[in-house]
C-alpha cells in the first residue's frame, strides 16, 4: 500500500482484474514452532525522545528466522511498552501502523489519545516488524532509490526500459542485502513473530489495533489463532480478496476519485490558492505543470516526483492545505524550494527501509504476474485512472523481478473471534470500503463504524468523537454498538475526519 515514493505505505488497493493465486489455494494454518520458548523481555530505555518523554520502555524479542525451523537462527524484533496506569490491567495491546514497513514503535503513545482514559488500563505495545526500523537486521537495498529526477512514470514516455531496469537493479540489491532474511518477511512470518511476542509478554490473550495493513495481519492472527485474542480494532480495513497485485490496481481507481476530490477542495478556495474556481480547471492545471516538468524539471521536481508530492492528499484530507500551498507557490511565485519539500527527499539522509520491507512483502505474499500481465492491466486500467495507475505500477516494479520465494496466503476465517471493531470511510483510497464490507461478512461478531462521505485512509484517534468513543467504549468495556441484520452495509454511520480550513489568503500568501 503506496503513500508515496519517499514514505513508508501504508498499502495499496480496488479496480478490475484477475486475482493471481484464488484463496481457494490458499495454505494450511500454520501451527507455532514446537520448541521455541521466548525469553521475556528486557526492558531498558527509549531512544526517540516521544518514548522517553511517556517513560516508555524499549527492549528486544528474538524470534525464529524461519518459524518452520525454531532451532535455527533468531532475528530480533524491537519492541516498546507504556505501562498501564490503573490498579487493574486490561492486558496488553500491540499495535501495527501499516505498511507493510511502518515502524511501530511510536505507537506506544496511542492510547494517551483514547478518550475518556480508556487506553490507561493496558500495556500499549509497539513493535518494528521483522526488517523494519530498529529491529535487527534490518533491511536496505538502494537508500537513494527514491531520489530526484527520476524517469517519468507514463509510458508515452520511452521510459519503460528504464524503468525496468531501475526495477530488476532494485530486486538485485535487495537479494545481495537481504540474504536469507529475505526468504522469511512474508505477512505470515510477521503474524507469527507477533504470537512469540505475545509468549514473550508472558500473556495468554493480546488485544490488538491495526491501521492499513496492520489490518491485513490483523485478520490473519485472528484467523490462525482465535483464542489468543481479546480485543480487536482494525481502521482502514484490506481486502483479503485483493492481495496485493490486483489490490494495487483497485488502490489507482480509487485515488483517481479521491485527487479529484481535492481539486474540488482547492478550487473551492480560490481565494487562498489562486490556482482555479473549478476541479476541472484545478486539475488541468495540474496536467499542464507537469508537462511543463517533463520538458525542463523544476530542481529536483520533475513529472515523477510531481505526482508523488500529490499522491498524500488522497490519502487524508489533512494533508490538503500542505499539497495545495506548494502547488500554489510554485505556479505563483516559481517556488522550487517549496516543491522539493513536499515531495520530502533527503538526499543527506536516504532511506528505503520501509520501501524495501513494502516490496519483501507484497511480492512474496503470493506470486507477481510477469510483466506482459502487468502493462497489459495498467493500460487497461490507465485509461480510467490516469493519476495514479504507472506510477503505482512502477512503484511495484520490482516485483517482476524479486528472488525471494513467494508463498499462497492463509484463507481468512474471523468466526472464531468473539468481537471485533471495523473502522473505515466510505472513500478511503488506500483500502476501499469494499474491503471493510467483506471483512465485516469474514468476521459474524464484528460491528462496522463508516465515516459517511469521508476520504481519509484510518481515521481514528483523529478527533472525530463519534467514531473515538465507540473505539472508547469498546476497549473500556468490551462493548460494542448493535450489529444490523443484512449485508453490504455497515453497522454505525458517523461523520468523517472533516476537510479542513484553508489559512487565510494573506498567511497562505507569505
Amino acid at each position: 500500500m503506496r503513500r508515496s515514493v519517499t514514505a513508508v505505505l501504508t498499502a495499496g488497493l480496488l479496480a478490475a482484474g484477475v486475482l493471481v493465486a484464488p484463496l481457494a489455494q490458499a495454505s494450511p494454518a500454520p501451527q507455532p514452532p514446537p520448541g521455541f520458548v521466548p525469553a521475556p523481555v528486557v526492558w531498558g530505555p527509549c531512544e526517540a525522545s516521544a518514548l522517553v518523554s511517556a517513560g516508555a520502555e524499549c527492549g528486544f524479542v528474538a524470534v525464529p528466522l524461519d518459524h518452520d525451523d525454531p532451532a535455527g537462527p533468531t532475528i530480533e524484533i524491537a519492541v516498546s511498552r507504556v505501562v498501564h496506569t490503573t490498579p487493574e490491567s486490561q492486558g496488553v495491546m500491540l499495535v501495527n501502523p501499516g505498511g507493510p514497513g511502518g515502524s511501530g514503535l511510536s505507537l506506544a503513545l496511542l492510547g494517551g489519545g483514547v478518550p475518556n482514559g480508556a487506553g490507561a488500563a493496558y500495556d500499549w505495545i509497539g513493535f518494528d516488524p521483522r526488517g523494519v526500523g530498529s529491529s535487527r537486521p534490518a533491511l536496505s537495498c538502494i537508500p537513494e532509490y527514491s531520489g530526484f529526477n527520476r524517469p517519468d512514470y507514463r509510458p508515452e514516455a520511452g521510459t519503460e526500459q528504464a524503468w525496468l531496469d531501475r526495477s530488476r537493479s532494485y530486486a538485485e540489491a535487495c537479494a545481495t542485502n537481504g540474504g536469507e532474511l529475505l526468504d522469511h518477511l512474508k505477512s505470515i512470518d510477521t503474524v507469527r513473530d507477533m504470537d512469540v511476542l505475545r509468549a514473550a509478554l508472558g500473556q495468554e490473550q493480546i488485544n490488538y489495533y491495526g491501521f492499513s495493513y496492520g489490518t491485513y495481519l490483523g485478520q490473519v492472527y485472528a484467523t490462525l489463532y482465535p483464542e489468543r485474542v481479546r480485543r480487536l480494532v482494525m481502521d482502514g480495513v484490506v481486502d483479503v480478496r485483493n492481495i496485493w497485485y490486483q489490490a494495487n490496481l483497485n488502490q489507482d481507481v480509487a485515488f483517481e476519485r479521491n485527487i479529484g476530490a481535492f481539486f474540488d477542495w482547492i478550487a473551492k478556495n480560490d481565494a487562498v490558492y489562486g490556482l482555479g474556481t473549478s476541479g476541472d480547471e484545478v486539475e488541468a492545471l495540474y496536467y499542464s505543470v507537469q508537462d511543463d516538468l517533463r520538458a525542463a524539471p523544476a530542481g529536483g521536481i520533475g513529472p515523477a516526483e510531481w505526482n508523488d508530492l500529490f499522491l498524500s492528499a488522497g490519502y487524508n484530507v489533512l494533508a490538503y492545505p500542505g499539497i495545495a500551498q506548494a502547488f500554489s507557490a510554485y505556479v505563483r511565485n516559481g517556488d522550487v524550494a517549496a516543491l522539493e519539500e513536499a515531495y520530502g527527499f533527503d538526499p543527506a539522509a536516504p532511506d528505503d527501509n520501509g520501501y524495501a520491507i513494502y516490496l519483501a512483502v507484497q511480492c512474496t505474499d503470493l506470486p507477481w504476474p510477469d510483466y506482459d500481465q502487468v502493462r497489459a492491466d495498467n493500460t487497461r486500467v490507465d485509461a480510467v485512472a490516469p493519476f495514479e495507475t504507472w506510477a503505482n505500477a512502477w512503484f511495484n516494479g520490482p516485483c517482476t523481478f524479486w528472488p525471494a520465494r513467494a508463498g499462497t496466503p492463509v484463507e481468512v476465517d474471523g468466526s472464531g473471534v468473539t468481537s471485533a471493531l471495523l473502522l473505515s470511510e466510505t472513500f478511503d483510497g488506500a483500502t476501499p470500503f469494499g474491503g471493510a464490507l467483506h471483512a465485516r461478512e469474514l468476521f459474524p461478531n464484528a460491528v462496522l463504524v463508516e465515516g459517511v462521505g469521508g476520504f481519509t485512509h484510518s481515521a481514528s484517534m483523529s478527533g472525530v468523537a463519534c467514531t473515538d468513543t465507540i473505539v472508547a467504549d469498546y476497549l473500556a468495556t468490551g462493548a460494542l454498538p448493535a450489529r444490523q441484520p443484512g449485508s453490504g452495509r455497515s453497522d454505525v454511520q458517523c461523520d468523517p475526519l472533516p476537510q479542513p480550513e484553508p489559512p487565510a489568503p494573506a498567511a497562505a500568501a507569505s
